[in-house]
């Protein structure tokens, strides 16, 4: 344990490149398996920490991934974590908003063609198969509830399904499956990393930072002049400033996106802290992302920064889990 302390302590502050060659920690470390948890825009932290973890030489042999923590990882385990990352930097309100090809017409808000063009034209037919690493993306089959766990065929195709965020991206189908967001069932897939074959867990939760959050307001009550509010279509004032507003929200008033993705993250949360509790990870990594809002992808400078820093500081435990199985 001693020698692999010794050895990070060397290392120093070196800069963080999953590029660069890692330190020789031998061939008898365990199989690391890296679990990467959803969480929108938040999901960006992944880079931070995936670069760290490597360049500290705990390079991953598996990555399952839900959601963002899909996509992700399947960019890493592809070799396209330096694009991802570019492209991420890259975003602002402006190109954000570019991405959501609204569509009041099929089963989810937006489309989601333009960012899974974005998808192809990077990953264009690569298959998971054919990775260098075991990778897996959760996704929820509709209809059954199952937990399905995507380890074979085309790597966008399962991503666009564990990101399928009911009612705002549609339900894709892969393999006769029509499936949709796997953290419905599984946010923070350490059991499927472990059942890939990891011995070492490291998981990575985008949604740990929430205090405050999740209490019980044991008193409440209607105002004594309660405001009714009028009842209008989405698209009542008409304009598109004013569709806008009704589908985003104000500082005064959810809009339906806000509604959808707080509804899912309260969720989220729970299933996470139940699973949590009953298979915890080796080493647990809690980037503190709440300030960083689940749409604002145009913060993944912020979101790596983050990413990196939790990684840092959770470098030590992940040594002394490497050296304790060895």
């Amino acid at each position: 344990m001693f020698h692999f302390l010794r050895q990070l302590g060397q290392n120093g502050d070196q800069a963080v490149s999953a590029d660069q060659t890692p330190p020789d920690y031998g061939h008898q470390r365990p199989t690391i398996g890296l679990a990467l948890g959803g969480g929108a825009a938040r999901g960006f932290a992944h880079i931070g920490v995936i670069r760290t973890l490597v360049a500290k030489g705990f390079k991953p042999d598996i990555v399952v991934g839900t959601s963002i923590g899909a996509v992700i990882g399947g960019c890493y385990a592809a070799g396209k974590l330096d694009q991802i990352e570019e492209w991420g930097r890259s975003l602002t309100r402006r190109r954000v908003f570019g991405y959501l090809d609204v569509n009041f017409s099929g089963s989810g808000l937006i489309a989601g063609g333009r960012l899974a063009e974005k998808l192809q034209e990077g990953l264009g037919d690569i298959k998971i198969e054919d990775l260098p690493l075991r990778y897996g993306a959760i996704a929820t089959e509709i209809g059954t509830a199952h937990e399905i766990w995507i380890t074979r065929g085309r790597l966008v195709d399962a991503m666009r399904a564990s990101y399928a965020l009911p009612g705002l991206f549609p339900p894709q189908q892969v393999g006769g499956r029509w499936l949709m967001d796997g953290a419905l069932v599984n946010p923070l897939p350490i059991s499927a990393a472990r059942a890939l074959g990891a011995r070492l867990i490291i998981a990575v939760n985008l949604n740990a930072d929430n205090f405050g959050r999740g209490t019980v307001i044991y008193d409440h009550g209607a105002d004594a002049a309660p405001i009714e509010a009028a009842a209008r279509g989405l698209f009542a004032g008409l304009g598109e400033k004013v569709a806008k507003r009704r589908f985003l929200g104000t500082a005064e008033r959810p809009g339906l996106t806000t509604v959808m993705v707080e509804a899912f993250n309260v969720m989220q949360d729970r299933i996470t802290r139940a699973r949590l509790a009953g298979d915890p990870p080796d080493v647990l990594i809690s980037p503190r992302l709440g300030r960083v809002g689940v749409f604002e992808f145009h913060r993944a400078q912020e979101a790596i920064a983050i990413g990196a820093e939790a990684a840092e500081k959770a470098i030590e435990a992940v040594g002394e889990a490497v050296a304790a199985l060895m």
